[in-house]
């Protein structure tokens, strides 16, 4: 078996699902489990300074051979999505996949469509991996892990290999804004740049996300017991759902919007009769736009209380992270030398924008220019999650080369 494949078989069957109804760091105990893992497989790499710290994170190192070569770093998360169960994945294995639709083995009403990834036309012979269909696959990011690991198990084993000091840290709670609430740029060891491994296919380059901003929408109404409701009861729940449906239909939302478009996402509902929570996310590749998003929803608020004053509707906004473009244009080698070690290892660079974000986005407004590099993702967060084994090796191969063009070789 692929080195690579059998690292991400054992990483994707540990459950890492973050919790974000949470405020524990990490959110859930199966990211210190993977973790601890991930640190002793570093030591047992010879890599005497990985650690796991008290918040989760591992760090390790692997010393430059060539004097004077600036420090990179390389991270993924160890965390999987919230909105899909992480417990008990069964990776599915597709050898010589022979083309068309994938039915998925345990819940059969799940098939992976070439129409919806026409990038599978082009994998036909290649290793695949899915699920059975009862859970996320955690591609994301744990396919970045099994590439950055057996990256760095080629430099190790591989001394002939020219480069200098490479940092490599393993974050978690990515998935619900957290992964690098507890890392600063200084704990890289003096990285001029580093990159994360989180991006789908191959030979793609990332230097610009959404920025994101998220939103609580609180309507509290009149809660009485329903036999003498009338004239009485203002149901929040109803509330709720005429907020949401005054949401535009046509723009701003992401079952509608594609590109450089923003959107407004309502991604989360609880409550009852007397008080609903909404929870929004809040996205655009232009910063400002975020407020005039903030201001649509604080808009809907004040028509609903002024069509039932008996209710209240506050709207809460929290800052989650930022465009990275410009603070990756503050030092531009990380994008050329990106797509130097692409076209080494005998591709054509692919240059994008994230509709979503990344531990990079914050790590870069921290001062650490983070673009995002490709790690075989597919349809993240969903039971129709998958990845390629020949898109893995390709990452692994990336960044090989990469360290090798900062290196100066």
């Amino acid at each position: 078996m692929s080195a690579v494949l059998d690292r991400f078989l054992r990483y994707a069957r540990i459950d890492t699902q973050a919790d974000d109804r949470t405020t524990a760091y990490p959110s859930s105990p199966g990211q210190l489990v993977l973790g601890a893992l991930l640190r002793d497989e570093l030591r047992a790499l010879g890599l005497a300074d990985a650690r796991q710290d008290d918040h989760g994170l591992v760090f390790a190192t692997v010393p430059g051979n060539v004097p004077g070569a600036p420090t990179i770093a390389f991270n993924a998360h160890i965390d999987t999505n919230p909105e899909n169960s992480g417990k008990d994945v069964n990776p599915q294995v597709i050898r010589n996949y022979p083309g068309g639709d994938i039915t998925l083995r345990k819940d059969p009403t799940k098939v992976i469509r070439v129409a919806d990834n026409p990038e599978l036309a082009a994998l036909v012979g290649k290793t695949i991996v899915t699920t059975d269909g009862t859970t996320l696959l955690g591609a994301d990011d744990k396919a970045g892990l099994a590439v950055i690991m057996e990256a760095v198990r080629t430099l190790v084993e591989t001394p002939g290999i020219p480069h200098g000091p490479v940092a490599v840290v393993f974050t978690c709670d990515e998935e619900i804004g957290r992964g690098v609430l507890h890392l600063e740029p200084a704990m890289l060891g003096g990285a001029v740049a580093a990159y994360t491994l989180d991006g789908a296919g191959t030979a793609e380059i990332e230097d610009e996300t959404f920025s994101a901003d998220a939103a609580t929408v609180t309507i509290t109404g009149v809660n009485i017991h329903p036999s003498i409701g009338k004239g009485r009861m203002t149901n929040a729940i109803r509330l709720a759902g005429m907020f949401v449906d005054r949401l535009p239909k046509r723009r701003l939302s992401p079952e509608t919007t594609a590109g450089r478009e923003g959107f407004i996402h309502p991604l989360t509902v609880e409550g009852g009769v007397g008080e609903v929570k909404v929870g929004f996310l809040l996205r655009d590749f232009d910063t400002a736009q975020l407020a005039v998003q903030a201001e649509l929803l604080r808009e809907l608020a004040r028509q609903v209380e002024r069509e039932h004053p008996e209710a209240t509707v506050k709207v809460e906004v929290r800052k989650q992270y930022r465009n990275m473009r410009d603070g990756i244009a503050a030092e531009p080698r990380a994008i050329r030398y990106a797509a130097e070690a692409v076209t080494r290892a005998g591709m054509e660079p692919k240059f994008k924008a994230i509709r979503g974000g990344t531990d990079g986005a914050q790590l870069t407004e921290k001062g650490l220019p983070t673009p995002n590099l490709s790690t075989g993702e597919h349809n993240p967060h969903s039971p129709l999650e998958w990845t390629c084994l020949e898109e893995m090796e390709a990452a692994v191969r990336v960044i090989v080369e990469l360290c090798q063009v900062w290196a100066g070789k």
